[in-house]
């Protein structure tokens, strides 16, 4: 990835991030993650940064299609951010998840984020 391409990936990760720490701030741990889906489509618009939710994309084995699968939101068609609302200790099965989203999708970046516990927790993984 070029150093241009680059900044412009950490800096919508960055506003990303920031969209989802105001949602945490204001609702607090505790709910469903589809209410945390919701609030963050808020935010993201007030923001001005376009995003798909329930973007589904296909999966091939072999150049065959095999399946498909839907994340929730895709944002500038560049990100793909799953939210998760767990409480405690975040499974190794949803970075795996991601990562497989990610080069299903050819996707380069996405944000993992748990809304479950009393601090946001991101992570960002790229292939």
């Amino acid at each position: 990835m070029e150093t241009e391409d680059l900044a412009t990936y950490d800096e919508l990760t960055r506003k990303i991030i920031g969209c989802c720490f105001e949602v945490h701030n204001i609702l607090g741990p505790g709910f469903l993650e589809k209410i945390y889906v919701n609030a963050l489509k808020i935010k993201l618009q007030q923001k001005g940064i376009f995003f798909e939710t329930e973007k589904e994309f296909i999966v091939k084995f072999e150049n065959t299609i095999i399946g498909k699968f839907r994340c929730d939101l895709l944002v500038e068609n560049k990100v793909i951010v799953e939210l998760k609302s767990v409480t405690g200790y975040q499974p190794k099965l949803f970075q795996n998840q991601l990562i497989s989203y990610l080069r299903a999708s050819k996707i380069k970046t996405g944000l993992l984020i748990n809304f479950g516990n009393t601090s946001c927790e991101i992570k960002r993984l790229s292939v």
